[in-house]
């Protein structure tokens, strides 16, 4: 069993430790919180040791696995100070703010080969992620996607009072591209590869950072459209387009229903009935490699998992920039 720390108290934390424990393989231990009111709270329901200063945490936590569920733009930092410590470490996307964080991650773990840093990209470990995948592979021709994702956040609200949410802000590394759009980006590099060019249109807010957008991603013979956005709802489907066939998703994040239109017409669902907590899958994949760090299998995932990460963070950060988009972390 696994001990767990955790960094963080929101709703995304306590998914995850719910999906932890489903998964049978962690023991939450130890709780870090900026704030002892709500880090007792979250102790009390979960269990835990209550910790509000962040070196103590990780000097005197009785933990082997940190999962970092703090603002973006404080990722980075903690991630170095986990890998100092020897923790194993499990972080909210987005990883990182931009390559060059990304570089300097990975020259502390090459100093460190024991330690594994997961990005917590839940859908790519699903059953549903990989079935649109082989899928794919039996296409004759892909001709391009539109992969949809738009939610409309309750932080909104508080940006529409005049507050500033960190999700909404530059200073956070936030906005629509950095939290939900990461999805349709892993999507769009895990299935068709790094693109060869992006470009990113989006809608900004009084911060800075972006509501909503679409990006476009040229390959070669198509491109693929990703629609994202953190101040409205959209419930379009998403579509793979072959020739005449047609991969048809509820939703290109949630991934509950996924639907094979072939070109004679016939229709086949490919999706499976997802678990009620989409945490599950990563939590159990994640303490696999953990526990079997020396096994083929686990090492080839594991590094095909980290390169994933560092094309997907490498691809957003190349949006921002056609947006003209500038995080503090960006001029470090």
């Amino acid at each position: 069993m696994l001990k767990l720390g955790i960094i963080g108290t929101n709703w995304i934390t306590q998914q995850f430790v719910e999906a932890a424990a489903a998964s049978k393989e962690y023991e939450l231990t130890s709780v870090y919180s900026r704030h002892e009111e709500s880090g007792k709270a979250f102790a009390d329901k979960n269990g835990g040791q209550v910790y509000t200063d962040l070196d103590k945490f990780f000097n005197d936590g009785d933990f082997d696995v940190v999962y970092i569920a703090s603002p973006n733009s404080l990722h980075f930092a903690q991630t170095l100070k986990a890998i100092d410590a020897g923790k194993q470490i499990i972080v909210e996307k987005p990883i990182v703010s931009n390559p060059d964080e990304f570089a300097q991650m990975k020259a502390a773990l090459a100093e460190h080969p024991e330690i594994h840093v997961f990005e917590a990209a839940r859908h790519i470990h699903e059953h549903n992620f990989r079935a649109i995948r082989k899928q794919l592979a039996s296409m004759e021709t892909i001709s391009g996607a539109t992969l949809t994702y738009m939610k409309y956040s309750s932080r909104y609200d508080e940006y529409l009072a005049g507050k500033d949410p960190n999700v909404f802000t530059t200073t956070f590394s936030g906005g629509a591209l950095q939290d939900l759009g990461v999805y349709v980006v892993y999507d769009a590099v895990t299935w068709f590869g790094k693109p060869n060019r992006v470009h990113y249109y989006a809608t900004p807010l009084r911060t800075g950072a972006d509501g909503k957008g679409v990006a476009v991603l040229g390959y070669d013979g198509f491109d693929v459209t990703l629609n994202i956005g953190k101040n409205t709802n959209s419930y379009l489907p998403s579509e793979i387009y072959g020739v005449k066939d047609t991969i048809v998703m509820d939703n290109a994040a949630e991934l509950t229903s996924v639907i094979y239109h072939a070109a004679d017409g016939s229709t086949k669902r490919i999706s499976e009935e997802p678990d009620d907590n989409p945490m599950i899958a990563e939590a159990k994949d994640f303490a696999t490699v953990i526990n079997d760090p020396k096994n083929p299998d686990n090492v080839r995932h594991y590094q095909t998992w980290l390169h994933l990460s560092e094309i997907v963070n490498s691809v957003l950060f190349d949006l921002r920039r056609k947006a003209s988009i500038v995080f503090p972390a960006d001029n470090k």
